[in-house]
């Protein structure tokens, strides 16, 4: 016997019904960080323009670097300041305008300043050139600047600072906890330049006073400032990397992650991505994984293997 067109639409309706509940228990019986990370899709990667060019050559042109992120697939560029070929408004304007046009967004702009200064006019340059960086940032439509601590440059070489694994003396007659107080006054003096310009400012375990997550954590707590956070460099810790990155991961607001194809030019690291990649899984990071080949080999084949090793670590 045939059923009435109406029985026939009760019968489907319960049915889609019943299938969606049953989605969404399975989908309530996740943890709720399994949750999250579910219904953010696949880590966004970028590359940083440093992985082009390691200060040691004619610098690469920040252009050729978008148009290759594009090509092999990256979400994004990291903009290191230092590789910019110039400043004026139709140069970062041409920067942003290639970045759209290729599907891409500019993630960061690294910059370089040291607030370990005695001298409080030395501090004021390095606070004065942290606010032009955040204009320039905001000129290209860039969210986010790294920032460094500095360091007390009483070892002149950073070849040597990087064999003594980042321990520096003080400044004869200054102490760690002056330096911790000036970084912590400069940052604090460049926040309201980012809340206005729309900048956050990701303070980086770069070496200098951020070479150990006590001191880096030190810092950033005693701001308290929403537009701070962490930029967590996979390849600048000393010893174990692994506990003092999960210490940092809950603050991190976007990643640079280190290869060393070739070897590096300071050293060589044989990282542990999939586990690196599960620590940020467990924090609930969802912001840009950043490139940095910071190996010898040639980038026209290091920066692809490179992509696709953070690509299979991060497939979850």
């Amino acid at each position: 016997m045939e059923l009435p067109r109406r029985a026939i639409l009760k019968q489907g309706i319960a049915a889609g019904a019943a299938t969606l509940y049953a989605t969404q228990d399975a989908a309530n019986a996740l943890p709720v960080k399994a949750q999250a990370a579910a219904s953010r899709g696949r880590t966004r990667m970028a590359v940083s323009t440093y992985s082009y060019w390691h200060f040691k050559t004619e610098k690469y042109p920040v252009e050729k670097v978008i148009e290759d992120a594009a090509r092999l697939g990256f979400d994004g560029v990291e903009v290191l300041h230092r590789q910019m070929a110039e400043e004026s408004i139709a140069y970062l304007n041409k920067l942003k305008r290639a970045a759209f046009l290729n599907g891409l967004d500019l993630t960061m702009l690294s910059i370089h300043q040291d607030f370990v200064w005695p001298d409080v006019a030395e501090r004021q340059k390095a606070i004065d050139h942290t606010k032009h960086c955040i204009n320039l940032a905001h000129q290209m439509g860039i969210p986010c600047i790294r920032l460094n601590s500095g360091r007390w440059k009483t070892i002149k070489s950073f070849d040597d600072l990087m064999k003594a694994k980042g321990n520096e003396p003080p400044v004869p007659g200054y102490t760690k906890e002056d330096a911790i107080k000036w970084v912590v006054d400069s940052i604090e003096r460049c926040l309201p330049e980012a809340e206005k310009a729309g900048v956050m400012l990701a303070l980086e375990n770069h070496w200098g006073l951020t070479t150990y997550p006590d001191d880096l954590l030190r810092i950033y707590k005693s701001i308290q400032s929403p537009w701070l956070g962490i930029n967590l460099d996979t390849g600048n810790f000393v010893g174990d990397p692994y506990p003092q990155f999960e210490r940092l991961a809950p603050f991190a607001k976007i990643v640079q992650a280190k290869t060393y194809y070739g070897g590096g030019e300071w050293y060589t690291l044989d990282l542990d991505y999939p586990r690196l990649a599960k620590i940020l899984r467990d924090a609930n990071f969802q912001g840009y994984v950043s490139l940095e080949m910071e190996g010898k080999e040639d980038p026209a084949t290091a920066v692809p293997k490179s992509l696709k090793l953070l690509r299979d670590a991060f497939a979850f």
